[in-house]
């Protein structure tokens, strides 16, 4: 609820602190002495539009300043927090209007948008005055308020709608893509189909293209290869195939050098090493004639082969410049390939499955729209019922209000209802959409009975306000405005702007805003009046201007209202 508001530099307000309290708070005063912009005070706290008409004469700035207490994990606190407000001691709002027009707010201490005080408003306050019925301006806040009071049963076949609405939305937005893009589909699988066929025939193996580069390089330089191999091999081994003389090669030279190093190595164990090593160079010199022997016995020219793996690397070659620079690229396109065609042919599949669970989604929410409608039905029937009951006791006894449940004709995420609240304002008198049918002060009224008759059920809002509600009203009808209201107070904040000590009778606190004229500057200011200055105000606002009479009289409202 709100605790307190402090505006200074608002039209004739200098400055005013208005404490609040639970229960029903009214604010009284003479015409003119600034009642209206105390409410105006509350509107920019809550986000409504700035002017620097606003601003008081001698003043550079309008300052309003709320002090709201919320219990803990209520909406307005999360939100404010989510924008970086300090909430560990409540919300505290303050809003600034500068004579150039200039707008600023503040939420828990942190700068913010004006806006963000709108949307915590939504979740604070609910103010209902003749230029301000803007919930039942709206028909979503008629389906809302249906729906609210039509407690769990209502909320359950909700929740149940809007999950079966939101899997059907989600499969029809799936099958409309997958048959948009059908076309496409069928001719990136065709695509891959010729590709991997291309690579089906030619077959190629891993680093097949590495080998054959390499054995076409070797072919290509056989004769090179063989003469150096040739030579090679004559000067190792020492075997020259024209010549026929004894070998002399680095075998034979080795050979030697290793018999002359054992006749002598005994005496000196450092030449018997050394001997050993020359050995090694012989054994490996004999192994290095063998394969030479052998690479040349393998050297044969065969242009056949060449002309085979220069024909298999142009066909290979195709393939890679399709689909990767290398033969195990062009592998693993196809694997990619192959699978993305399985998941291609398997989309067919998908479309008839979804059309399937389509089919059977819209059953379901056909089911499901059906049964949130009976239940919407049965709510707005009691709700309505207890609507009218309301208006009898302000002065609109012959009043009679119907809610009317309408297929929309489409599906949303709330249903397909349409809802209306209707005002039938006197017997005889068809029902009409409620903002058409009553007058400013008439939807004051409606909007009072609503909250009464939802407040045990609905809780949306911890504060109300009424500006004017009891407009055109007056004696006993007054005080039951006065009774209603003091009944919707006791399940939330009233605060209640009124002229009438009928209604202000009924109240558990009394602010009286009061204006000083010193014949230079007109100033006003707000305070809380009890017992006999209580008795006092109500005998003005009675017209009595103090008499006995009209003492005696407002004596006996506030006796009245007790009871």
């Amino acid at each position: 609820m709100i605790e307190e508001i402090r505006i200074r530099g608002l039209g004739v307000i200098d400055e005013a602190v208005l404490p609040l309290h639970p229960g029903l708070t009214v604010l009284t005063g003479e015409t003119g002495a600034g009642k209206t912009m105390v409410v105006t005070g509350l509107g920019l706290l809550l986000g409504g539009r700035g002017d620097s008409g606003l601003v008081r004469a001698g003043s550079d700035r309008v300052v309003v300043e709320g002090v709201i207490d919320l219990p803990a994990g209520h909406p307005a606190l999360t939100r404010a927090a989510d924008a970086g407000a300090d909430v560990s001691d409540g919300l505290v709002l303050v809003r600034s209007v500068s004579g150039d027009g200039r707008s600023r707010a503040h939420v828990g201490g942190r700068a913010a948008p004006v806006g963000l005080l709108a949307e915590l408003a939504e979740h604070l306050v609910a103010v209902h005055g003749q230029a301000d019925q803007w919930r039942l301006r709206r028909a979503d806040q008629h389906r809302e308020a249906v729906d609210a009071f039509g407690g769990s049963s209502l909320a359950a076949a909700l929740t149940a709608y809007r999950v079966v609405h939101a899997q059907l939305t989600d499969a029809e937005a799936e099958l409309s893509t997958l048959r948009a893009a059908a076309t496409a589909r069928a001719r990136e699988a065709e695509t891959l189909r010729v590709g991997l066929e291309r690579i089906e025939a030619v077959d190629p193996q891993p680093g097949e293209d590495a080998a054959l580069r390499a054995e076409s390089e070797r072919l290509g330089h056989a004769e090179e290869l063989r003469s150096g191999a040739g030579a090679a091999h004559a000067l190792v081994s020492g075997e020259d195939e024209t010549s026929g003389m004894q070998p002399t090669g680095v075998v034979a030279t080795l050979a030697t050098a290793s018999a002359r190093l054992a006749a002598v190595s005994s005496a000196d164990p450092a030449l018997a090493e050394i001997g050993s090593r020359v050995d090694e160079l012989r054994y490996l010199a004999a192994d290095v004639a063998a394969d030479l022997g052998s690479y040349l016995a393998d050297a044969d020219v065969d242009p056949a082969r060449l002309e085979h793996v220069e024909q298999r690397r142009a066909v290979l070659g195709g393939l890679t410049r399709l689909y990767g620079p290398t033969v195990d690229d062009v592998l693993a396109w196809g694997l990619q390939a192959a699978r993305r065609v399985a998941e291609l042919d398997g989309t067919e599949d998908r479309i008839h499955e979804l059309e399937v669970q389509v089919r059977d989604l819209r059953g379901a929410r056909e089911s499901a729209a059906t049964r949130l409608t009976q239940a919407r039905t049965a709510a707005a029937t009691a709700l309505a019922k207890r609507i009218t009951e309301e208006l009898s006791h302000l002065a609109m006894g012959s009043a009679t209000v119907t809610i009317a449940v309408e297929d929309a004709g489409r599906f949303t995420t709330d249903g397909r209802d349409d809802v209306e609240i209707r005002l039938a304002s006197g017997s005889g008198t068809a029902p009409r959409a409620v903002t058409k049918a009553a007058s400013g002060g008439e939807l004051s009224r409606v909007m009072l009975a609503i909250e009464v008759a939802t407040a045990s059920e609905v809780s949306a809002v911890p504060t109300f306000v009424f500006d004017e509600v009891d407009a055109g009203v007056g004696g006993r009808a007054a005080l039951d405005v006065g009774s209603r209201l003091a009944a919707l107070a006791r399940h939330a904040q009233v605060v209640v702007v009124t002229h009438l000590a009928q209604v202000a009778a009924h109240a558990d606190r009394h602010l009286v805003v009061e204006r000083s004229d010193d014949g230079h500057v007109t100033r006003s200011g707000v305070h809380e009046v009890r017992g006999d200055d209580r008795v006092v105000e109500l005998a003005r606002m009675l017209g009595g201007s103090g008499t006995d009479a009209a003492l005696e009289h407002a004596r006996d409202l506030l006796a009245r209202a007790r009871v």
